[in-house]
């Protein structure tokens, strides 16, 4: 399970903590307080666990922002899978809530997300990760003003799995998600309310989550085209391929535009979307380059109107 760490990662993220305050208001000229300023970073509580939260420099609360959620890799945390994906210079470049929550600590000190039988609750403990996510959403949707319609997760390994459950379990709540290198656990378990859309990156030679599927923790997760399928059926999207968008540049280390882009968008139910890209020869921690984080963003805003 230590192959889970995100080495490349690890450096502290600085946080800058916006001024205290009430939670809302109480009439429309009353003074409004927030606990995280715009263009600042800073914690939350929800329960025993508090999540960073930045809120762009632009906010304007009269104006409902998308909110974007973090999810990180087995044995990282929200700061230091943020200082891989570098997300934050999108949130104010976009205006959209960045929320960096961490998932809790097992008996060898590592953090995970209770994604899937596969991934990664490896104590059984059995913690209801997505009720405190959901409790994260309705925090930050009771304090600022969110566009419900533009709640995009964004994960990485275990955060990917968590991403992708839920997707499956509250899909209401949910608009998009994006995962790097996740899965879905099981398909037939999978049964949202409404269609989400879908971007899997996943490197064909991740040998951590297989591209063409594996086990862990003695179950099965599905490979990237197995997933590709149950969010294609899901959204009743055509099976046709659209593969003439040009390649990505995402992986400095492997030559020329290694990433293919593949969508599913015919047919799709509310404007929903299955998309892949794959990093030719990329592995489980790809090294990921500048255009990745406004490449990423593009997808959820192009592709998600549903406010």
């Amino acid at each position: 399970m230590r192959r889970w760490l995100v080495a490349a990662v690890m450096l502290p993220l600085v946080v800058a903590c916006g001024p205290s305050g009430g939670a809302g208001q109480s009439g429309p000229t009353a003074a409004w307080h927030p606990p995280v300023a715009p263009g600042t970073t800073g914690s939350i509580a929800v329960g025993n666990r508090p999540f960073d939260l930045h809120v762009p420099v632009g906010y304007d609360r009269a104006k409902p922002s998308p909110l974007v959620v973090l999810l990180h890799g087995y044995g990282s945390s929200g700061a230091q899978q943020e200082r891989y994906f570098n997300l934050t210079p999108e949130s104010d470049r976009r205006g959209f809530l960045y929320a960096m929550p961490n998932g809790t600590t097992n008996r060898d000190g590592s953090r995970f997300w209770n994604a899937a039988e596969a991934c990664c609750d490896v104590d059984d403990s059995g913690v209801d990760d997505v009720a405190y996510l959901e409790r994260l959403l309705d925090t930050v949707e009771s304090t600022y003003s969110v566009d419900t319609g533009r709640v995009y997760l964004v994960g990485h390994s275990n955060g990917g799995f968590m991403a992708y459950r839920m997707a499956c379990e509250r899909s209401m709540r949910i608009t998009a998600v994006v995962s790097l290198a996740g899965a879905v656990d099981d398909g037939a378990l999978c049964t949202p309310q409404r269609p989400v859309t879908v971007l899997e990156i996943h490197g064909t030679a991740d040998a951590t989550i297989k591209f063409r599927g594996g086990t862990r923790n003695g179950h099965r997760y599905t490979s990237v085209d197995a997933t590709l399928a149950i969010w294609r059926r899901i959204n009743g999207c055509s099976a046709k391929a659209d593969t003439s968008a040009p390649h990505l540049d995402l992986e400095p280390r492997l030559p020329d535009a290694e990433t293919g882009v593949t969508s599913y968008s015919a047919g799709c139910r509310d404007a929903s979307r299955v998309e892949l890209w794959d990093i030719r020869e990329g592995s489980h921690v790809p090294t990921l380059n500048a255009i990745f984080p406004p490449a990423v963003t593009d997808f959820l805003y192009r592709n998600t109107p549903r406010s």
